[in-house]
């Protein structure tokens, strides 16, 4: 499997006890590890008011890694939209492409933007799930529902100090239309004037669309002919009907002439399967302070996690991402990692891991690496 390339999706994650400039310092560290390595990309997520991540701005965080390496291909994964201007985002990405051109991935997700309607490509599944398996056995876990975020106080206060009093967002493919016309220095305004991205206009950037199901980011992603990333590390239940959403509202582009898809997955690798799922007991609580909106914990060590009292509800919120998170030896995981290939088809797989040592993180990027190469 060492052709298909591995890259690393960080939250910039704080452990407990630890600070924001730790986790920063600790990221660039291991981007510079990941690099050496041979991982293909190193992207960083954008979360607010997470009080256990620091990745807030995935730009700011990018131009310190990209003077801290110098092959790596580093990326957002993903700018969220739904608070941004095309104009502002291409800027951003253009600023970091003059100093370092031709290493950027522009990810780009439609999170708290404005809800859109049914996608003209209804979603699909091509590929069929029975008893929570797919036809290569990875494990389907059932449809978590996340409506009762949306209701929220904590969610409707990061849109407030998100967004601009009585702002609107933008309408996601339009937004992305537009920031392709930016980077193409072809843009006009609806009465014909012209603008110009400077910096930003000409930049070497590849975009990519990241999505959760196969509705809009998949048709948007698809339609466009640009790549696309799915994410089994957040949703699990929708993978398939991303990957094989995306594929069927494909259209060929001057970007690509076929589909290209990246699929994330939760992983924690340590010399043994025990070792592994010690490093990764904290990982269901701080998946639990998500899904609660309470918003990521610091992330807690092996017998904080333990002190927690676990109630069925809790366990309701969390299990279906523990049974799809990948705990083991090298072999172990990467042999799920090729189950995750198989069923979905993956061009690349973006690997995410948390520990609450910054060693122990290192280290399983490390065997899984050394692994992955001599498949």
């Amino acid at each position: 499997m060492s052709d298909i390339p591995l890259g690393v999706l960080d939250l910039v994650p704080i452990s407990s006890g630890s600070t924001a400039g730790d986790a920063l310092r600790n990221s660039i560290d291991l981007a510079r590890r990941a690099e050496s390595l041979g991982y293909a990309r190193y992207w960083f997520a954008e979360h607010h008011l997470n009080p256990g991540v620091a990745g807030t701005s995935p730009a700011v965080v990018l131009a310190l890694t990209a003077s801290a390496t110098s092959t790596i291909r580093l990326g957002s994964g993903a700018v969220q939209l739904g608070h941004r201007t095309a104009l502002s985002t291409v800027e951003e990405f253009g600023l970091i492409d003059a100093l370092h051109p031709g290493r950027l991935d522009l990810g780009l997700g439609r999170s708290g933007g404005k809800p859109s309607g049914p996608p003209s490509v209804p979603p699909v599944t091509a590929t069929p799930v029975v008893d929570g398996r797919a036809p290569n056995g990875l494990r389907i876990p059932p449809r978590f529902s996340f409506e009762h975020l949306l209701g929220s106080p904590r969610v409707a206060v990061q849109r407030a100090l998100l967004q601009q009093p009585n702002a609107q967002s933008q309408d996601y493919g339009e937004q992305i239309d537009d920031i392709l016309a930016l980077l193409a220095g072809t843009y006009r305004s609806a009465d014909g004037t012209q603008a110009r991205a400077v910096p930003g206009e000409g930049a070497d950037l590849q975009l990519w669309i990241l999505g959760s199901s196969g509705g809009t980011s998949a048709e948007v992603a698809g339609r466009g002919g640009l790549r696309f990333a799915a994410n089994y590390h957040v949703s699990p239940a929708t993978v398939l009907e991303a990957v094989d959403g995306y594929r069927a509202a494909f259209q060929p582009s001057d970007v690509l002439d076929k589909p290209y898809v990246s699929v994330s997955a939760d992983v924690v690798v340590a010399e043994d399967d025990e070792r592994a799922r010690e490093l990764a007991t904290g990982y269901g609580l701080w998946v639990r302070s998500i899904r609660t909106a309470e918003g990521a914990i610091e992330f807690p060590t092996p017998d904080e996690a333990r002190a927690h009292v676990w109630s069925d509800a809790d366990r309701a919120l969390v299990q279906d991402r523990l049974d799809t998170q990948f705990v083991g030896s090298p072999r172990r995981v990467a042999d799920q990692l090729e189950q995750l290939q198989e069923a979905t088809g993956a061009d690349e797989l973006l690997i995410t891991t948390i520990t609450h040592g910054h060693t122990d993180r290192v280290r399983s990027y490390e065997l899984l690496a050394e692994e992955w190469r001599v498949r």
